[in-house]
């Protein structure tokens, strides 16, 4: 299928911009022993344009049947990325419609240029790690990051497992196929941070920091999933968060959602993860002696920087990773380590050493993870805070959190926000940041109070 020429350029095989989701019901009955997915998806979604077909992203799965606006589609056709439907009837532009899916098979991850995406057996559960692209492993969906919606997930799963998916937990009835989970979410989330998460689990709540004032807001009662052998190390190296919860509200703002969960799988995982209200780690980051806060808070920022907060294209990728890469040097400075002085010039010695070939405002997509993003993001940002202050780099956090809460950004509204924040020109902010993010070079950090 030829790439949409209206798509993000990153991802030119994923979304349709003619049509927005505006809430996914997802139902899913799954068996960790087979690997069998039977389910059922209702898309609510607005038309941008008369529609005479309908196209949305699946990958993997056998279409049974295709409703829209409670009428049999006329036809339905798959192919390895798209569903596409010809509804009986086309629907009108702005108005709103609804496609009822019934599908099955055995989900599988995506092979995509960043490797396997998307709904991932474990050795015993199921992981969805699905950034960028990996959302239609398992639901039909409007794969782009800008395109948000609520969702209302209903699992089963077989009794014994654990289900943990995005949003707050409504309830649980077990019934003889099973354990039925169900979830909601009533904050717009994008496709790429829906998840589930399967597997044998008990549940510690991790308690401390408890406060809400106009300016933190409420901070979330923490709940983590994890194996049974390892509550201990739990409880020592996630005993923090509700602290780390407390000094990002201070900086960034009230936290977006209505609570915060971790899951610690039973395997091993190379890297740990972010989704809508939820992080997950590997057995192998947890060692009861703290080795991973830098992890730890890096997925917790996320949850302003990524989730709430989310790119409107790919290519300003720095906007998630960059922030949460500088509340890792927030935590540190916090907690009594390293200043964030001390670790932006350790990151830029260590930058000075690789090659500087890549401009962090459009990585192209091959690189659009790499390190360099992280940490030159990150470096933007110390110069932002160097360049015009402690108070007017908070501010500037703060309403960038507030306008786009739940909501997409681009650079450009950014650079805006800090200059309001600083009261100086946009100019004032892109002679700040643009060695970092548009050039591909390594400049010195600004003095204090430089400009």
């Amino acid at each position: 299928m030829k790439p949409n020429p209206d798509a993000d350029p990153y991802t030119p095989h994923s979304g349709d911009r003619r049509w927005s989701a505006l809430h996914y019901d997802l139902r899913l009955g799954y068996r960790v022993a087979t690997n069998r997915l039977d389910a059922t998806a209702t898309v609510t979604g607005r038309a941008a344009e008369r529609l005479d077909r309908i196209v949305l992203d699946l990958h993997g799965l056998r279409v049974d049947r295709v409703d829209v606006d409670g009428a049999r589609a006329t036809k339905v056709s798959s192919s390895t990325h798209k569903l596409t439907v010809t509804p009986a009837e086309p629907v009108g532009g702005g108005a709103e419609f609804t496609v009822h899916v019934r599908y099955r098979g055995a989900p599988h991850p995506l092979r995509s240029p960043w490797g396997q995406i998307g709904w991932e057996e474990l050795t015993d559960g199921v992981i969805v790690a699905a950034q960028p692209t990996g959302a239609p492993s398992w639901f039909p969906c409007n794969d782009r990051p800008d395109d948000k919606a609520t969702y209302r997930f209903e699992v089963t799963a077989e009794t014994g497992y654990d289900v943990v998916a995005n949003g707050d937990l409504l309830g649980r009835e077990r019934a003889r196929a099973g354990t039925t989970w169900t979830y909601a979410v009533t904050e717009p989330m994008a496709t790429y941070l829906a998840t589930v998460q399967i597997g044998r689990y008990r549940t510690t709540t991790l308690h401390g920091a408890a406060r809400a004032t106009a300016a933190v807001g409420t901070l979330p009662t923490v709940t983590v999933h994890h194996p049974a052998d390892m509550t201990a190390a739990v409880r020592t190296d996630f005993g923090r968060v509700p602290d780390m919860l407390a000094l990002y509200a201070d900086v960034f703002g009230p936290y977006p959602f209505s609570s915060y969960g971790i899951v610690v799988t039973d395997d091993e995982l190379e890297i740990p993860l972010e989704a809508h209200g939820l992080a997950v780690f590997g057995r192998n980051h947890v060692d009861g002696a703290h080795g991973t806060d830098r992890l730890i808070a890096h997925e917790l920022a996320h949850q302003w920087w990524g989730n709430s907060v989310t790119a409107a294209r790919w290519r300003d990728i720095w906007l998630h990773e960059g922030f949460a890469c500088y509340a890792e040097w927030l935590w540190s400075e916090h907690r009594g380590g390293d200043t964030a002085d001390t670790l932006a010039e350790r990151h830029r010695t260590g930058l000075l050493a690789g090659p500087q070939d890549l401009v962090v405002a459009d990585p192209g997509a091959a690189d659009m993870f790499d390190d360099r993003v992280y940490k030159r993001g990150a470096l933007a940002l110390h110069a932002v805070r160097r360049t015009f202050g402690d108070a007017a780099f908070t501010a500037g956090l703060r309403t960038i959190t507030a306008a786009h809460r739940h909501g997409s950004v681009t650079s450009a509204a950014v650079y805006e926000a800090f200059a309001t924040a600083a009261g100086v020109p946009v100019l004032a902010v892109r002679r700040v940041t643009g060695p970092w993010i548009d050039e591909p070079g390594v400049p010195a950090l600004p003095d204090a109070g430089e400009s």
